[in-house]
């Protein structure tokens, strides 16, 4: 139980880092698309994620395996939470990309 509780603030850190990292890159893809210079919206964003998160887990897992791995832990779930928050309901949705066929 003590193990638990000493890895549970890199458990909660790695669903903030999560959550950080999926939620910027849905307002980066967001962004991107309606602006005129969408490569500098992606790269930029994936190098501020990118180095955030990197330095989080760095700073978090410092040299315990077990604090990493707990941070890990927490971070895969967040892009589920994140994908399940940011989701366009299905009747916005059908009427955002109408179907077209090209089949004859």
């Amino acid at each position: 139980m003590t193990d638990f509780l000493s890895l549970a603030p890199a458990l909660l850190a790695g669903g903030l880092l999560g959550g950080f990292f999926f939620g910027g890159l849905w307002w980066t893809v967001r962004r991107g698309l309606a602006s005129q210079s969408p490569a500098l919206w992606f790269l930029g964003g994936m190098m501020l994620r990118m180095g955030i998160t990197l330095a989080g887990f760095y700073y978090i897992g410092g040299e315990d395996w077990r604090r990493w791995l707990s941070c890990l832990i927490g971070f895969v779930p967040a892009r589920y939470v994140v994908n399940r928050l940011t989701r366009i309901p299905a009747e916005k949705q059908k009427s955002l990309a109408p179907e077209t066929s090209y089949a004859p």
